[in-house]
C-alpha cells in the first residue's frame, strides 16, 4: 500500500541509520556502526515491531572532527533496494540530491526498487547545501537558495513526466534538454511517496507544491505548530493540494528520568566530538537555511546529541508524552534516532508505541 497517514494515526520512521553515528555526533565507541549487515537487522526489526518508514541521508564525505562524522553512509538508493528486498511491510525511502543525480537515471532506479518492494518505496528529494560535497563533485553551489530549488523542480518535473508518461516524449527546459524520453517500468502505484527535506522558505515551497510530506527542523511543538500551519495552507491556498508535515527528533528512552539524562550525557557532553559537531553548524550557517541563526547559537548540545532534532529523552511516559505533543501540534508524524538503533528500538517498541496507542496518537499495526 502506499505510505499515508489515517486521521489519528501518527506515522514513525527512522531517520539516517545508513549513516556511521546516525544523528549522534559522538565518539563513545556504542555509536551506530551504520554497516550494512546492522542496517539489514535493524530494517527486519523495524518491519517486525510496526515502524512505518526507513529514511536515510546522502552523504559523500565526512564533516571531519575525532570521527569525521558521517565518514561511511550507505549510497540511499542501493542501500533501499535490498532493505525492500529483505521486508513485508516497511516503506523505504532514497534520499536523492538533484544537484548529483540525472533525473532520468534517477527515475529508472527508483521505479525499479519501488517494484522490488512491491510499492514500498518513496524518495526524499533535495536540492543540496553542502559546499564540501558540491566541490567533490565539480559542481557549483548556487548562492541564490531560489536557483536550487528551480533546478529541484525541473528535475522533479522530468521524474514525474518519466513515471506518467505513456510512450515517447521530449523535454526542453531551462536545465535539462532531453528527447526520445521512454519511462518504463512505471512505479507500482504510478508514483511514489514523496517526500522533501527543506526547511527554507524555498524547500518549504517546494513541498507544498509538489511532496507528499514536508521534512523539516523545528525547535520544538509549540513553533512546529506554526510551521505545520504555514506549510499546510501554502499547498492549500497556492497549489490545492493536500500535504502531511513530518519533523525529526532523537531519542534517549530509559526506565527512569536519570538514567535517560545520565545515557545522553555520557555520549552528548563527555563523548562529543565537538570539532565535528563546530564544522557541521558552520557549514549549516553558511550554506543552509535550515536553521535560523538563532537556533544555530543555541543549539550545540542537541546537534552533539542528534543533528539538530528535537530531544525526545525520559522515561516511556515522558517520551511518549512529548511525542503526542508534535501530534497535536499537527505533525503527520516525525522521525526517530538512536545512539544504537537496534539497541534501542526494542524498548521504545514494547513500552512507548502501546502508549502512543493508548494516548490516541496512532494506531495498533497488524
Amino acid at each position: 500500500m502506499p505510505l499515508v497517514r489515517a486521521d489519528g494515526d501518527f506515522l514513525l520512521g527512522l531517520f539516517s541509520p545508513n549513516c556511521s553515528s546516525g544523528l549522534a555526533v559522538t565518539a563513545v565507541p556504542e555509536r551506530w556502526s551504520g554497516s550494512w549487515e546492522d542496517n539489514l537487522a535493524l530494517a527486519v526489526l523495524a518491519d517486525e515491531v510496526g515502524v512505518d518508514f526507513l529514511l536515510p541521508i546522502a552523504r559523500f564525505i565526512g564533516y571531519g572532527g575525532e570521527t569525521n562524522f558521517h565518514e561511511s553512509v550507505l549510497e540511499p538508493v542501493p542501500w533501499a533496494a535490498g532493505l525492500l528486498a529483505r521486508t513485508r511491510r516497511i516503506h523505504v525511502f532514497s534520499t536523492v540530491h538533484t544537484a548529483f543525480n540525472h533525473p532520468v537515471v534517477s527515475a529508472k532506479q527508483l521505479a525499479t526498487i519501488d517494484r522490488i518492494g512491491g510499492g514500498r518505496a518513496g524518495i526524499n528529494i533535495v536540492a543540496g547545501w553542502n559546499k564540501p560535497e558540491y566541490d567533490a563533485f565539480g559542481v557549483e553551489l548556487p548562492t541564490d537558495h531560489d536557483a536550487r530549488y528551480a533546478r529541484a523542480q525541473e528535475w522533479f518535473d522530468v521524474v514525474r513526466e518519466l513515471w506518467t508518461t505513456p510512450g515517447r516524449f521530449d523535454h526542453v527546459g531551462e536545465f535539462f534538454a532531453l528527447h526520445g524520453l521512454e519511462g518504463e517500468p512505471k512505479p507500482v502505484h504510478g508514483t511514489l511517496p514523496i517526500l522533501n527535506a527543506g526547511s527554507s522558505g524555498q524547500g518549504r515551497d517546494f513541498a507544498a507544491r509538489n511532496a507528499d510530506f514536508a521534512f523539516t527542523v523545528v525547535a520544538g511543538p509549540e513553533d512546529g505548530g506554526e510551521v505545520v500551519t504555514a506549510v499546510t495552507t501554502a499547498a492549500r491556498e497556492r497549489y490545492r493540494r493536500e500535504i502531511g508535515v513530518l519533523t525529526l527528533g532523537h531519542v534517549v528512552c530509559r526506565p527512569t528520568h536519570a538514567e535517560a539524562q545520565d545515557a545522553l550525557h555520557h555520549y552528548a557532553e563527555e563523548g562529543a566530538d565537538w570539532a565535528a559537531v563546530d564544522n557541521l553548524m558552520a557549514l549549516q550557517g553558511l550554506h543552509a537555511q535550515s536553521f535560523t541563526p538563532e537556533m544555530l547559537a543555541t543549539f550545540r548540545s542537541r546537534f552533539a546529541a542528534g543533528h539538530g532534532s528535537v530531544p525526545l529523552i525520559g522515561t516511556p511516559d515522558e517520551v511518549a508524552a512529548e511525542i503526542a505533543r508534535y501530534a497535536r501540534a499537527g505533525f503527520a508524524g516525525m522521525t526517530l534516532a538512536f545512539l544504537d538503533y537496534t539497541a534501542e528500538l526494542p524498548y521504545l517498541a514494547q513500552e512507548v508505541l502501546p502508549r502512543l496507542e493508548r494516548l490516541g496518537v496512532r494506531r495498533a499495526r497488524d
